[in-house]
C-alpha cells in the first residue's frame, strides 16, 4: 500500500465502468480518476446512478465490465477494508455506550487505528465523550459517524449525504469536519443532493445522470451557458436579463443609461452557481 502512495497511484481509477440490473443501465461505462488527498464529489438527482458506483467502489456490488482500482487495487481486495471508512447516510451506533466507548470498541477491529482521544478531538467530540450515545444531538450522533470512520485511519473516506437532514449549525460544523479530513492529507467521496455543500468543499465533482457523466471537474470552472445581470431602474423596478456574453450586455446597458442620462441602480452580475450548471445539465437530458 505505501508503495502505492509513493508511486503516485490515484485514491480511485475507474475506466469503462458499467452495471446493468436486468434491462435498467445503471451504469454506461463512465470514466473518472480521484487524486489522492482531494474531496471528489458525485453529484446527480435520484436513479442517476451514484449509489451503484460507490457501492462498486466500497467493494459491495460487482461491475459488469469495465476496469476500476481503488488505493492501487481491486476494490473487493478484502486488505482494502482498513483502508477505506465508509458513513452511510444513517448508521447505526449502540445507544447505552458513551461516545468514548464506541470509538473505542471500534479501534478494536483495526491494526493501526488512531488514538482514542485524537479521534475524540478531531471529530469535535471532546465535550460529550462520557455522554451516551442515545443522548446525542443529530449533530453530535453524525460527528460519532464521523469519528468511527477516522478511527481506523483510512486513507480514503466515503461520505454519503453526510448532512441529510440537519439545521444549519450542524451542516457546517459537519463541513469542518470534512475540511479537517482534506486537511489531514485523507481523501473524500462525497455524495450530495446540496450542491451549495459541494460548491464549498469538493476539489472537484462529477454529475451524473441516466448512468452517464455529464460534466466533470473543479466546481468553479464548470460554467452554465447563462450569466445574470440585474438592475434598477429610475422608478424602482428590478430589471433582469440572462446572456452567455455578460461584457456585451453590460456595454449596451451602460451606454444606453448614459445616452439617456440614468445610472443603473444596484448593478450586479451574478455568476451561474454549481447549481445553475446541475440543474441546465441535468434538464437537458432529463
Amino acid at each position: 500500500m505505501m508503495e502505492a502512495m509513493r508511486s503516485g497511484v490515484p485514491a480511485i481509477e475507474v475506466t469503462g465502468l458499467s452495471k446493468a440490473y436486468g434491462s435498467l443501465a445503471a451504469l454506461r461505462g463512465i470514466d473518472f480518476t480521484v487524486q489522492r488527498g482531494e474531496v471528489f464529489g458525485l453529484l446527480g438527482p435520484n436513479g442517476a446512478g451514484k449509489t451503484s458506483c460507490v457501492e462498486v467502489l466500497e467493494g459491495y456490488r460487482d461491475r459488469d465490465s469495465g476496469e476500476v482500482r481503488v488505493l492501487g487495487r481491486d476494490p473487493q481486495d478484502r486488505s482494502l477494508r482498513s483502508q477505506v471508512g465508509i458513513v452511510l447516510q444513517s448508521c447505526g451506533t449502540y445507544p447505552h455506550l458513551t461516545v468514548r466507548e464506541t470509538v473505542a470498541h471500534w479501534a478494536g477491529m483495526y491494526p493501526h487505528p488512531r488514538a482514542v482521544p485524537e479521534v475524540l478531538a478531531l471529530a469535535g467530540l471532546g465535550d460529550c465523550a462520557d455522554r451516551r450515545a442515545r443522548t446525542l444531538s443529530g449533530g453530535q450522533a453524525r460527528r460519532l459517524d464521523f469519528a468511527l470512520a477516522l478511527v481506523g485511519d483510512p486513507e480514503l473516506i466515503f461520505l454519503d449525504e453526510p448532512t441529510t437532514g440537519f439545521d444549519p449549525q450542524a451542516r457546517r460544523a459537519a463541513w469542518d469536519v470534512i475540511r479537517t479530513l482534506r486537511d489531514l492529507g485523507k481523501t473524500v467521496v462525497l455524495t450530495t443532493h446540496y450542491l451549495d455543500e459541494a460548491q464549498a468543499l469538493a476539489d472537484r465533482v462529477a454529475i451524473l445522470q441516466n448512468g452517464l457523466i455529464l460534466a466533470e471537474g473543479p466546481p468553479h470552472t464548470l460554467r452554465a451557458s447563462r450569466y445574470r445581470v440585474a438592475w434598477r431602474t429610475g422608478d424602482g423596478t428590478l430589471e433582469q436579463r440572462f446572456t452567455e456574453y455578460p461584457t456585451e450586455l453590460l456595454h449596451t446597458l451602460t451606454a444606453e443609461a448614459l445616452a439617456r442620462g440614468e445610472a443603473l441602480e444596484d448593478l450586479s452580475v451574478t455568476r451561474p452557481t454549481l447549481e445553475d450548471v446541475y440543474l441546465e445539465l441535468t434538464e437537458a437530458v432529463a
